[in-house]
């Protein structure tokens, strides 16, 4: 059975710019080796970039200039790799628990020259109190609930989540409403992106104030 494999976007370009070829190069390698290593299935060549690499790459614009961030559970490098890659002048620690996962980021960091990327293995709570940054991020992680107390932690104050979600963000948000309001989640609201040039990607944005 030939596999088929999603060819890239017409408007690449126009999104990511300078950047572009560090994502051509970044889908190749997960083309050749991401189901072998176990970090796609193999469904995903036929929709890795609509459904992985776009949908991270459209969070690109909502990140701090110069800011910091931490992606809880980089796994293949959603949205962590992606994000690097197309900002450059923002430092990111991708957090990922499985030493498999890690070696690929790391691997990435020195293939794709992302001078910007720290790799910390272990879990989010494992790095509470050891540092804080500017936005936190996640994708396909856990549910809303879950993940409030596990990422606000490592936010400053005045801090930002922003959390790619799925359809069901509006029952997420209904279920964690306790935890939204224990992690002092301000001003939060879902936004809808790329849904003009691509299937849309909803994320989670809010604000810790303590």
């Amino acid at each position: 059975m030939t596999e088929v494999r999603e060819q890239e976007p017409e408007f690449l370009d126009d999104l990511a710019g300078a950047h572009a070829d560090k994502l051509r190069e970044f889908a190749a390698d997960l083309f050749n080796r991401g189901e072998l290593l176990g970090l796609i299935g193999p469904l995903e060549p036929a929709r890795l970039w609509t459904r992985h690499i776009i949908n991270s790459a459209l969070l690109a614009p909502l990140l701090r200039e110069n800011g910091t961030l931490a992606d809880i559970g980089s796994g293949g490098g959603f949205p962590g790799i992606v994000l690097a890659a197309l900002r450059p002048d923002v430092q990111i620690r991708l957090i990922e628990p499985m030493e498999r996962r890690c070696a690929w980021l790391h691997e990435q960091r020195t293939n794709l020259r992302l001078d910007n990327v720290e790799v910390l293995r272990g879990r989010a709570e494992e790095y509470h109190g050891a540092f804080e940054v500017q936005q936190v991020t996640a994708r396909a992680v856990t549910a809303l609930r879950k993940l409030l107390p596990i990422t606000a932690p490592l936010l400053e104050n005045g801090g930002e989540m922003l959390f790619l979600k799925g359809q069901g963000i509006d029952a997420e948000i209904a279920a964690a409403q306790k935890q939204l309001q224990r992690a002092r989640v301000r001003n939060y609201e879902v936004h809808v992106l790329g849904q003009e040039i691509t299937e849309p990607t909803r994320v989670f944005r809010g604000t810790v104030a303590r």
